[in-house]
């Protein structure tokens, strides 16, 4: 029994060290590895600045509808400090891993959560990749992996954890300006002006992922706890695509139980061709007017007001 124990420790050990040396050889791994440092959406340069960030009137969550279509210097200009910490697809288990993770140091008044349909229909694995791969991970991230339960999310950990233990990304300067898109100081991507052409869609429903819910319900708890205002904004994406969905209401019927719901496919009526870039991102056109909507709906609340210390009057 001794000997078999030993023979397995060894083998373990030795399966180990092998599968951690095979993980830098991409052409055994590229499947199921997905290091994605710097990828589509500057990630990397938001996690590097928002450690640099603190005492915010308003932190704004939500998929690249918030980190492309809330800009921090609109808000900047009606007097608030604000940080965007959207990224691509993040759905509500990666929200929660980013709020335990930098809640506490950036002390937000008040949260606007851009909460969009499709991120609560999805699994979540492309976002668990995009944080993973461009900032050194914790606890948090370990137990986000063993929620999604992904060969690509453990192996992508994996290898995120052992490149920053080896301090090989220490070099590495993301450019700020990446063809169409350019990052703006506050987590805002700023897209060259291009014009949507007009589609129409079949019509479908929105298929819920009930696991999406249940970290949402968390993520909400969490906030209320913190004594911090919380702010739920559906951003507009194209009425076509849109109005190509049966149960658009069941999703805003949900929001609403949850806290203060804005959906601005309601109250705003934006021209597919004019104001968008493709069906769910707003051109920096459609974002103006977004944002100076917001806004005003945010001068009309009287408690944000009072919690904001009249900053919007």
């Amino acid at each position: 029994m001794k000997k078999f124990i030993t023979s397995l420790l060894l083998f373990v050990i030795f399966f180990s060290i092998f599968y951690i040396c095979a993980l830098f050889l991409p052409s055994i791994f590229k499947p199921n590895l997905n290091y994605r440092l710097g990828a589509y959406g500057h990630m990397y340069t938001r996690l590097s600045e928002v450690k640099n960030v603190t005492n915010l009137d308003i932190l704004f969550l939500g998929s690249s509808k918030s980190y492309r279509g809330i800009d921090t210097r609109i808000f900047k200009k009606n007097g608030f400090n604000t940080f965007n910490l959207g990224s691509s697809s993040q759905t509500p288990i990666q929200t929660k891993v980013l709020l335990k993770r930098y809640l506490t140091k950036l002390k937000p008044k008040l949260i606007i959560y851009e909460v969009y349909p499709l991120t609560f229909s999805i699994d979540g694995v492309e976002s668990a990749l995009d944080i993973i791969s461009n900032e050194k991970n914790n606890f948090n991230s370990i137990k986000m992996a063993f929620e999604l339960n992904h060969i690509v999310v453990y192996n992508t950990l994996l290898y995120s954890m052992i490149r920053n233990a080896l301090n090989l990304n220490s070099s590495y300067i993301e450019p700020i300006k990446k063809g169409d898109d350019k990052y703006i100081s506050g987590g805002f991507v700023e897209k060259e002006i291009k014009f949507f052409k007009h589609v129409e869609y079949p019509m479908k429903n929105w298929t819920f992922n009930e696991t999406q819910f249940s970290e949402f319900n968390e993520i909400v708890d969490f906030i209320n706890k913190q004594g911090i205002q919380l702010i739920l904004v559906n951003a507009p994406v194209t009425p076509s695509l849109n109005n190509s969905y049966i149960n658009n209401s069941d999703f805003d019927s949900i929001m609403s139980n949850y806290s203060k719901y804005y959906n601005f496919n309601k109250i705003l009526n934006l021209n597919d061709s004019l104001y968008f870039y493709d069906s769910n991102h707003l051109n920096q056109y459609g974002v103006k007017l977004f944002n100076e909507k917001l806004i005003e709906i945010l001068k009309d609340n009287k408690s944000v007001i009072a919690n904001l210390n009249n900053k919007l009057n």
